[in-house]
């Protein structure tokens, strides 16, 4: 997982940006995922030229199974010649659906860690100050998890931040901007980012209940109406609907991302929903712009300008043509004819 906890290191500096510009980390996290789904565009056009390709050879890929569907080697080496001679990569649509999971993996340890992934405290410091916290009477971990023991000791920090022994390792500047940090979580005024529905529990009191058990719930909500919309948007292209990984992200992903959501802080979740929503403009987007139908005929353009090209290459060789024997022989025949009668 320490891969996971360097991306959040690097990512941390865009939230840590955005939050010293809007001072409120939801915010933050809107104009992180914008950023991010900017940054990521050029995946997601390739996975949706990745689809239109395969949707023009599934007719190809057709009749080499009816033709080799009885000799599985052959028809695999008949499938590879296929897809080298398209210019298409078979896992090419679920190799860019990676990416963005790695991406959300590194947004956990960005928010599970927001003092030495966000706002780049040295560790040892950090690590001092939880220990400090454990000392305090009647402490325990806000969140209940040891993992999130940086999100806990964030929250009690604004009671602790005038101690000696906090004083004595932070610099006054790194107090201010752990305070303000701490003090920015909130959203709409209502809402703790920090906070963990699962501690929260459903039996947590009314509205309690109806802020943070409403997270998952989008979460699950947001994610199958983005990915049901995405499908009905790329309904002709039947290669996606052949594409077992893209079947499990669209209905497996949901119901993991609200399990998940019930877990962490609900900045994840939040981060979660914003994706989910900026993911189906974007795709509404893709479809008008890079339809399947549109890629393809370009492509087909490409593919056509592309042979006339290296025909054009071809030396033209001049043959003259040599005089047929037949005419020949019916001249030196009809010569003889006329000696004849004469």
């Amino acid at each position: 997982m320490q891969i996971f906890g360097y991306i959040g290191w690097l990512l941390g500096f865009i939230l840590w940006g955005a939050f010293y510009i809007f001072k409120n980390f939801g915010i933050a996290i809107i104009v992180f995922t914008i950023i991010v789904k900017a940054a990521l565009f050029p995946f997601t056009l390739k996975q949706q030229k990745s689809m239109a390709g395969s949707a023009r050879m599934a007719k190809k890929q057709q009749e080499l199974r009816e033709k080799y569907g009885n000799n599985r080697q052959k028809l695999q080496e008949e499938m590879n010649k296929l897809y080298e001679k398209e210019g298409v990569k078979p896992m090419g649509g679920c190799l860019t659906t990676l990416i963005p999971m790695i991406i959300l993996l590194g947004i956990f340890y960005a928010v599970a860690y927001p003092l030495t992934n966000t706002l780049h405290l040295n560790g040892d410091n950090v690590q001092k100050a939880l220990e400090f916290a454990n000392t305090i009477p009647g402490y325990t971990h806000v969140t209940g998890n040891a993992t999130y023991q940086e999100v806990s000791l964030l929250k009690i920090f604004p009671q602790i931040q005038n101690t000696e022994f906090i004083q004595s390792i932070f610099s006054g500047s790194e107090i201010q901007s752990i305070s303000e940090f701490a003090n920015g979580f909130t959203l709409f005024g209502v809402v703790d980012l920090l906070t963990i529905p699962s501690n929260v529990g459903v039996f947590g009191g009314f509205l309690n209940w109806s802020w943070y058990l409403l997270f998952p719930v989008f979460c699950f909500v947001s994610n199958v109406g983005s990915s049901l919309i995405m499908q009905r948007i790329n309904s002709k292209n039947q290669a996606m609907q052949q594409q077992g990984c893209m079947k499990a992200m669209i209905y497996l992903l949901p119901l993991f991302s609200a399990y998940i959501a019930y877990n962490v802080p609900a900045a994840m979740s939040f981060y979660w929903i914003m994706s989910a929503l900026l993911s189906l403009v974007q795709s509404i987007i893709t479809g008008k712009m890079f339809s399947p139908a549109h890629i393809t005929a370009n492509s087909e353009a490409r593919h056509a300008a592309l042979m006339f090209e290296n025909e054009a290459k071809v030396p033209y060789v001049y043959t003259p043509r040599k005089p047929a024997v037949e005419n020949t022989n019916n001249k030196n025949n009809g010569s003889a004819k006329k000696k004849k009668k004469k």
